[in-house]
């Protein structure tokens, strides 16, 4: 995940810098800023600054990479 940007289908973009920070940029321009972790199931968690954490999984349905939240909701990631 480090140094990688990923987007989502509205626009909106999960940034892994390599030193464990973590920003999600929304569509309007909004940003939240945290540090991210890997665990040991492969999840990948966030601490967000303003005290909220939760752990999504990334995984990978034939060609496309699906983030699954911790609700089970699917929000798949875009190609471009």
């Amino acid at each position: 995940m480090a140094g990688q940007t990923i987007t989502f289908y509205d626009d909106g973009q999960a940034k892994f810098s390599a030193g464990g920070a973590y920003s999600y940029t929304y569509a309007s321009g909004d940003s939240a800023f945290g540090t991210y972790s890997i665990s040991e199931d492969g999840s990948v968690c966030i601490a967000y600054r303003n005290g909220f954490s939760r752990c999504d999984l990334y995984v990978r349905s034939g060609e496309r990479l699906i983030l699954i939240d911790q609700k089970g909701d699917r929000y798949p990631v875009r190609s471009d």
